[in-house]
């Protein structure tokens, strides 16, 4: 039997030395507040100190995986000081650094990942997409920019021109799309991704733990230096763009075009 603690939007599952960490605000397609990123730090918190959890699964519930930053909030912070907002991003670099998990971390990608959705996702260790999924570093739709590290880890998945078209165009692409280019390491029917997260994730457990955390810990030691700068740079540029114009108004014009779009069913 799984043993399951639920928070307000975050649901912690731990079975045979699997976590599954799922973010559960499915009736805002799991958008990014305060309260989801606290709650997140606890879960990853949580496993990252617990012996008996060897691998760590991340998904959404519902429709998506996570569209994001929830714009009401968005809107809060570019109306708000900058401070907060910067507090905000310490905040949620902090939870979204999974390489902090000596222990591997799938992104099980059901339906939509954008903006900050899509930084969670790259944020691990593998990626297993659904055919139906969407990724997109949308930032730029709103005047924003990667505010999680995503710029440097993307980077390192795709190459430097792809990383550029990404992020400057943010256009989400298809699931096949992220795999021929390498964002996603292997793209399933939605039907069958959890068993396939699963399955990944069952491989992984079986291997020695230590070496598995000693072998991450090796790996990311090349990205650490990249990303501590990025990370830096995100937090002050991206709290100069909730300050600017253009971007309030974009998360705006955004809110309305969503309050007037027909309802998913």
């Amino acid at each position: 039997m799984a043993d399951v603690v639920e928070s307000q939007n975050i649901i912690l599952e731990k079975k045979e030395g699997i976590a599954r960490i799922i973010l559960n605000r499915p009736e805002a397609m799991n958008a990014i507040n305060n309260v989801i990123i606290d709650e997140f730090w606890a879960a990853t918190e949580d496993v990252r100190v617990d012996d008996e959890t060897k691998v760590v699964i991340i998904t959404g519930a519902g429709k998506a995986f996570s569209i994001g930053l929830d714009l009401s909030y968005a809107e809060e912070l570019a109306a708000g000081p900058m401070l907060e907002v910067g507090t905000l991003l310490r905040k949620l670099q902090a939870a979204f650094r999974l390489e902090r998990l000596e222990k591997p971390v799938i992104a099980a990608i059901n339906g939509y990942a954008l903006g900050e959705g899509c930084d969670l996702a790259l944020s691990c260790d593998f990626r297993v997409a659904s055919k139906n999924a969407q990724l997109g570093m949308t930032y730029t739709q709103l005047g924003l920019i990667p505010d999680t590290g995503g710029a440097c880890r993307l980077i390192q998945l795709v190459g430097l021109s792809k990383a550029k078209e990404l992020i400057f165009f943010g256009e989400p692409i298809g699931a096949k799309d992220a795999l021929e280019m390498g964002m996603v390491d292997k793209v399933v029917p939605a039907k069958d991704l959890e068993a396939a997260a699963l399955d990944l994730a069952g491989t992984l457990a079986m291997k020695s733990p230590g070496a598995l955390g000693l072998a991450k810990r090796a790996i990311n030691t090349t990205l650490e230096v990249s990303l501590k700068a990025t990370m830096e740079f995100d937090l002050r540029a991206q709290s100069r763009r909730f300050q600017a114009e253009d971007t309030r108004e974009a998360i705006a014009a955004r809110i309305q075009e969503l309050k007037a779009a027909p309802k998913i069913k």
